[in-house]
């Protein structure tokens, strides 16, 4: 028998049971401005870097040739600006996924939220290892597209555990990372578009469908 052919007070309790079901094996207090907040952070990021570093870099390679302590203090500004973007960002969407949670009588810190984190960090924390290797080793050309494979698969891996829109996202990450493989001079755009502008629309669209 199907549960159309159930009386409606069935019916309720069916959702009811699975709304509460999905809850306690997922982490669904994600805030769609979390995602328009950290994308921003990454926009403004990627414009500092392209507006002051990169064209003050350039402007002095080509007045006095390559240098080696114009690279490294550009180096160490692009680190130092990954780091403050990165703080920002994660800062803000606490913020606002706390200010979602709270609203909504939850608790941030539980059982889904650690299983969310753990299965996000391990991967961040991977990327971030091999990051740094290449940086280590002057190796940046593929420091860009990096980033974004492992944070897509970050996403992906979470998505177990959260809303599962947040897997297209990781897909579109890693798919923006492999087309920056192929063009490298233009890795802070892809930066931009992976960090910035997909995390924009895919705030917009949680906040549309969830929270409006």
């Amino acid at each position: 028998m199907s549960f159309e052919n159930q009386p409606a007070e069935q019916l309720e309790d069916v959702r009811h049971i699975r709304n509460m079901m999905e809850r306690s094996s997922r982490f669904l207090s994600l805030s769609g401005f979390s995602g328009i907040a950290a994308g921003s952070c990454a926009l403004i990021g990627a414009w500092v870097a392209d507006r002051i570093f990169f064209r003050g870099y350039y402007a002095s390679y080509n007045s006095i040739g390559y240098s080696d302590q114009s690279f490294i203090r550009l180096r160490t500004q692009l680190v130092l600006l990954a780091i403050a973007v990165f703080i920002a960002a994660l800062g803000s969407a606490f913020y606002f996924t706390w200010n979602r949670t709270r609203r909504q009588g939850a608790t941030l810190w539980n059982v889904t939220s650690r299983r969310l984190f753990w299965n996000v960090a391990i991967p961040l924390v991977a990327g971030g290892m091999f990051c740094v290797g290449m940086l280590w080793h002057n190796q940046w050309l593929f420091v860009a597209p990096a980033s974004l494979f492992f944070y897509g698969l970050a996403l992906i891996n979470a998505s177990k555990y959260t809303l599962t829109d947040i897997r297209f996202l990781g897909f579109a990450e890693v798919l923006v990372g492999f087309i920056s493989m192929f063009a490298p001079g233009y890795s802070i755009y892809f930066w931009a578009i992976g960090f910035g502008v997909l995390h924009i629309l895919y705030g917009a669209i949680m906040w549309y469908k969830y929270e409006r």
